[in-house]
């Protein structure tokens, strides 16, 4: 068995691509409750984010099964076209290395930003929940999170970092000036929604209006800000003295056209309005930014907001890929073990049962023992097991993950006749093999 990660990303694939591929969490949900439809297919985590579509699979044989891998994104998707140059795959290690990077934030579209590992906590807890997860991929998850809470505590990676919300602003202030004069409207009412409106009014903007398909969430964060809610429906009809739109609704569609736009800036009489488009899929309809006097930035732009601080996180993102690499050598040593783990558990058990047995043996034969003999003797079974076992278990251990596991392997099973007497099924059906270590 292996891993695999399978997706795109802002670094592959534009956001017009992005947006085909965007999963909503209900797709999501109904594609791991049928992963079993899936031959080949064991456990699976969809990470679905404005920046990225990924799916981490344990599958039985990544060349086999990686197309497999690719009709679950287009099933989970809806869509089934030739993305082929935008997709990427990696296989055993350099999956573990993905994925540690996107946790530290190494892989986003600005270094340093903290909300992917809160998304990648979402979408581990969506793949429990749906009983899509197992041994394999919770123990690289449970990892990952780790290697994330890591570099952000021991580098400065995150320090003066920028959220995509502060990017847009930065974006309409380097574009425009001076945001003291200017009136701004937010489509949307979730946490991005949220930062930007703080953004905006850290920058002097004096009014905030707050359009939401649920009219109370825009009151709430416009009250929160001193700002007024505006019906969803109609929003731009509210817009004529509004110089800065920031959209990040979740919505499948564009919120904002063609039309209404045009007929917005006849009523601005030229006056020039700056849309700011952090959402995918996208909220503004890209002829939106054909219309004169009509600038359109989508989140793809905000790489080249100028970040006084990103040359310092670059050097700490140094010291965080050396996190990374002494996780992933930690994990992968784990893997090694789990490969064998099944096989030293069957062990254990055949040598206790004989234990327990003998001992059992020897109480019929002494029933004058005292409570304290009796531990004593227990004790003293159990150390003697563990003792003769020591080295047995050393062996296979160290052996896992290397050209010697086969052979012993095949020895311990010859030896202690683990095929054999008593077992309630085969060690074959019980001794799952996950070997990740580069062979």
């Amino acid at each position: 068995m292996q891993l695999v990660v399978l997706g795109l990303n802002h670094k592959t694939a534009p956001v017009d691509v992005r947006e085909r591929f965007s999963i909503t969490k209900q797709a999501v949900r109904n594609g791991l409750s049928h992963l079993d439809a899936y031959e080949g297919i064991s456990e699976a985590v969809v990470l679905s984010t404005c920046n990225r579509t990924e799916v981490y699979a344990v599958v039985d044989d990544a060349a086999e099964d990686t197309e497999t891998l690719k009709q679950f994104l287009f099933d989970l998707t809806g869509t089934e076209e030739d993305i082929d140059e935008y997709l990427y795959d990696f296989v055993d290690t350099a999956c573990i290395r993905h994925l540690f990077e996107v946790t530290s934030s190494l892989d986003s579209l600005i270094l340093g930003e903290g909300q992917i590992l809160s998304q990648v906590k979402d979408a581990y807890a969506m793949a429990r929940t749906a009983s899509a997860t197992s041994t394999v991929l919770n123990t690289l998850f449970h990892r990952a999170m780790k290697t994330g809470k890591r570099v952000r505590t021991e580098t400065r990676i995150a320090y003066n970092s920028v959220s995509v919300s502060y990017a847009a602003v930065e974006l309409a202030r380097k574009k425009l000036g001076d945001l003291s004069a200017s009136n701004a409207l937010i489509f949307g009412a979730g946490k991005m929604a949220e930062l930007t409106a703080q953004h905006l009014v850290s920058r002097g903007v004096q009014k905030i209006y707050v359009a939401n398909r649920h009219i109370e969430k825009a009151e709430e964060l416009a009250e929160e800000f001193g700002g007024e809610a505006v019906p969803f429906e109609g929003a731009l009809k509210r817009a004529p003295d509004v110089d800065v739109i920031v959209t990040s609704t979740g919505a499948p569609h564009y919120v904002v056209k063609p039309w209404e736009t045009r007929q917005l800036m006849t009523r601005r009489r030229g006056r020039p309005l700056f849309f700011i488009d952090i959402a995918v899929p996208r909220d503004v309809d890209p002829e939106v930014g054909e219309i004169k006097g009509v600038t359109l930035y989508n989140i793809d732009a905000l790489e080249s907001v100028v970040d006084a601080h990103v040359e310092a996180r670059r050097r700490e993102a140094v010291e965080a890929r050396r996190i990374v690499e002494e996780e992933l050598a930690a994990i992968e040593a784990r893997f090694q073990y789990l490969s064998l783990r099944p096989l030293m558990a069957l062990l254990s058990e055949r040598c206790e049962r004989i234990r327990v047995r003998e001992v059992r043996r020897a109480r019929s034969k002494l029933p004058d023992l005292t409570k304290q003999e009796r531990r004593q003797i227990e004790h003293m079974t159990r150390m003697i097991v563990r003792k003769i076992l020591r080295m047995p278990m050393m062996k296979l251990n160290a052996s896992a993950g290397t050209e010697q596991e086969a052979f012993y392997t095949h020895a311990m099973r010859a030896l202690f006749k683990l095929d054999t007497i008593g077992e309630t099924e085969s060690s074959e059906e019980r001794h799952h093999h996950y070997r990740y270590a580069e062979q």
